[in-house]
């Protein structure tokens, strides 16, 4: 039989046997451990805490190797460069080099109108004068036309190179940025869960593993003792049920331990239980006894897990 199922089995023993001296209970202290591990498996790289020592609130517990997470960092992150680059080329339309050809073109198409319009009323004073016939006229003015349309054309196809491409482009390249920022934003949480810190201040009860030895994932790596996680664990018996409510004090001693020492009673069982049969007696057995648990209270949340302890209700089990 352990030692804490020895302290139980006191603790029972007394409660079902009624109160003991003074009027005391016996209990004993108990705690609820976090046992920290990583969502994924790794080899761990460091870890800073140590069995019996206390730790602050996110202090940093273990770390897993990173190496896997770091570069899928990198590569979210060009990807997401990458996506960005070509929705500001969208929205920017063409690349002033293209426009500059553009340009270049329109000056000549101008060019060319200026010389064709010339060209045209030439033709058409040598007409008026006899000098040509109404087909080269015409054949002018067919040019002059010709390069305007060209000019036109040219213009208009400027100020759509000016601007920027197509909604629903754009609309497909903002939501590829936005998917890509997600993922980039997922490596970086994969990448910061690979380093476990305390979720609150608490004293550090067992290591597991070593640095350098791979940890499955799940698999806890450090348990902690959160100083709010301890609690005075004893037994009420049957008569003494109704004067006790949740809420109520009880005072804690033990052996060696400063003097008034309190706790918050904030739990009581509704189900009854029986002496173990390992200490049944034929005056005994029959006597029930309900499993109650208090929070220890200022100086009292220094006592040890495991700790055997005396409990007397205070004011007859009355809230104060």
């Amino acid at each position: 039989m352990t030692r804490l199922a020895v302290i139980v089995a006191v603790g029972l023993l007394a409660a079902c046997s009624g109160e003991g001296e003074n009027g005391s209970l016996q209990g004993y202290v108990d705690g609820t451990y976090v046992y920290v591990s990583a969502e994924t498996s790794g080899r761990v790289i460091e870890r800073p805490a140590s069995a019996g020592a206390m730790v602050a609130a996110d202090d940093v517990l273990f770390r897993l190797d990173t190496a896997d997470e770091a570069e899928a960092v990198a590569g979210a992150q060009a990807r997401l460069a990458e996506g960005r680059a070509q929705l500001a080329n969208l929205l920017s339309g063409k690349r002033p080099e293209e426009l500059q050809v553009i340009i270049a073109e329109l000056d000549e198409a101008r060019a060319s109108q200026s010389l064709a319009e010339e060209e045209y009323l030439r033709q058409l004073q040598l007409f008026e004068k006899g000098v040509v016939s109404q087909a080269a006229v015409d054949n002018a003015r067919a040019s002059r036309d010709a390069s305007l349309a060209k000019v036109e054309a040219t213009e208009r196809q400027l100020a759509v190179a000016r601007l920027p491409a197509r909604t629903e482009e754009i609309e497909a390249a903002e939501l590829n940025v936005e998917a890509l920022e997600a993922t980039l934003a997922q490596t970086r949480i994969a990448l910061e869960r690979r380093t476990l810190r305390a979720p609150s201040e608490g004293f550090i009860e067992e290591t597991f593993y070593e640095p350098g030895e791979r940890v499955s994932a799940g698999q806890p790596v450090v348990s902690l003792l959160p100083a709010a996680n301890k609690k005075i664990r004893f037994f009420l018996p049957e008569p003494l049920l109704a004067t006790v409510q949740v809420g109520a004090r009880i005072s804690v001693d033990c052996d060696n331990c400063q003097p008034g020492l309190v706790a918050l009673i904030d739990f009581i069982a509704t189900d009854a239980e029986y002496t173990p049969p390992v200490i049944y007696t034929r005056d005994n057995r029959e006597k029930l006894v309900f499993r109650a648990e208090a929070k220890p209270l200022d100086e009292a949340i220094s006592l040890k897990v495991g700790q055997p302890v005396d409990v007397r209700l205070i004011g007859d089990g009355d809230a104060s």
